[in-house]
């Protein structure tokens, strides 16, 4: 039998471009793949997990290139890169978009907006849509319509399918439905390779947005407030707290609002009022302004890095809010942040085992930031990172998989919870041979193998 050849733009080690190809968003730890094949249509995809399969080469999968640990690369094996497979076809009619796997959030919303509509995503515009969806999706429009993968209806998947094979697949809640399912917040690269997404769309046009600023003096009475009131205010609006470095000496407070300026101002009353702010405004702006006033460079550009994160379904005691205060004191440089995003709103409206994102409850997710510039600065900041998380656990739980931490032990609970067993089955029956594999990848239920 013919062996099958590789289809796309291809990249090896002695071009040019390589360096540019390997490079993900996150400096650490780089990897040297052996071959880039940049997809441009659903058959390189099929060609590319063919030759995989045939030649029993190791491989990745990737669209943007910002997975924090890196499994979206390897030493010596192939990368399946989705990322020029980017066109973005609208039906206004049904109020749906089909976006193929390799769009970044930047191009969607863009494009999104000139037909005045949005989908509820992340802030990070290099962030590729497909990891973001398949993890969940958490963003500044949460509260109001949900998880991305709350607005999406379909998608196209290449799997695997016999010894040596490669198949198209399409998953909704009719077709494949269990797949369907597990693609909701089960994780990238688990069961296939995502090819297109298709979402329901939601009309915007002019949103509210707000920043709040705080000394370092209000670091215990801004965050208590923050949290006692931003996942119980009006669901219109999501908001995010930035607990900066006592370096830098500042706790940041921002939102937006599906509403009027006047209207988001009452309903700031209770964090406007906390300790003695340094600086409050509020303003309203069409829709396409706060997604670029939210969209930090700094996140978007490669650098050495370490991120981990949990979920908080309980307000911090004062003893938690101590602890945080703590380690920003002593944070191993002034980049160093704890981030945190307001949940519930329509996120919480779905049963945690409906799809596979399971934590439905949660008050607020949480992240821990932190990038260095010099390699010997790496052991210091990935460890202040790994001691924070370990201090809080006793006032949070789990992790969003899209924040993964190749140092939580118990990985596949802290990211499914109790639906971990149901993720085992699907990935035992659409990848009983486990070809989807990296260190965190789902494992499959033995009875499949």
């Amino acid at each position: 039998m013919k062996k099958v050849k590789l289809t796309g733009r291809i990249v090896i080690p002695d071009d040019p471009d390589y360096d540019l190809a390997r490079t993900n968003n996150n400096l650490n730890d780089p990897k040297f793949p052996s071959i880039i094949v940049f997809c441009q249509n659903t058959k390189d995809v099929i060609h590319a997990l063919r030759s995989a399969r045939e030649n029993n080469e190791p491989f990745r999968i990737r669209s943007g290139r910002h997975n924090y640990e890196n499994y979206s690369l390897l030493n010596e094996g192939l990368v399946i890169d989705v990322s020029e497979m980017n066109e973005i076809t609208i039906n206004m009619k049904d109020m749906t978009a089909r976006i193929e796997a390799g769009a970044n959030l930047g191009k969607v919303y863009r494009v999104l907006w000139e037909n005045g509509f949005t989908i509820p995503a992340g802030t990070e515009g290099s962030v590729g849509v497909v990891g973001l969806t398949l993890g969940g999706g958490i963003g500044m429009l949460s509260r109001p319509f949900g998880l991305t993968c709350d607005s999406l209806l379909e998608l196209e998947m290449v799997v695997a399918n016999g010894h040596e094979g490669a198949e198209v697949i399409q998953a909704d809640k009719q077709r494949n439905s269990d797949l369907f399912w597990a693609s909701c917040g089960g994780g990238g690269g688990n069961f296939g390779i995502v090819t297109a997404l298709t979402f329901k769309l939601h009309p915007i046009s002019n949103v509210s947005i707000f920043s709040i600023t705080w000394g370092w003096e209000d670091f215990e009475r801004a965050f208590d407030a923050w949290q006692k009131w931003a996942p119980y205010t009006d669901e219109r609006l999501t908001s995010q707290i930035e607990l900066k470095s006592k370096e830098v000496g500042e706790i940041v407070a921002q939102g937006e609002f599906i509403g009027a300026a006047s209207e988001l101002k009452k309903l700031l009353r209770p964090i406007r009022k906390t300790g003695s702010p340094t600086n409050i405004w509020v303003k309203e702006v069409p829709y396409i302004k706060a997604v670029e006033f939210f969209d930090l460079p700094s996140g978007n550009k490669p650098d050495l890095r370490k991120r981990s994160g949990s979920f908080i379904e309980r307000p911090f005691p004062h003893a938690a809010i101590v602890q945080m205060k703590e380690f920003l004191t002593n944070a191993p440089n002034r980049n160093t942040t704890i981030w945190q995003q307001s949940l519930r709103g329509e996120v919480s409206q779905i049963a945690p085992n409906r799809t596979a994102y399971y934590y439905r409850n949660a008050l607020i997710a949480q992240e821990y930031i932190t990038s260095w510039k010099k390699p010997k600065e790496e052991e210091k900041n990935i460890q202040w990172v790994e001691n924070l998380r370990r201090a809080l656990s006793p006032y949070t739980t789990g992790d969003y998989v899209n924040f993964p931490d190749r140092f939580i032990k118990d990985w596949p609970t802290a990211y499914y919870g109790r639906n971990l067993r149901m993720l085992r089955e699907v990935k035992g029956r659409y990848d009983p041979f486990n070809v989807f594999n990296f260190p965190q990848s789902i494992p499959p239920n033995k009875k499949w193998l």
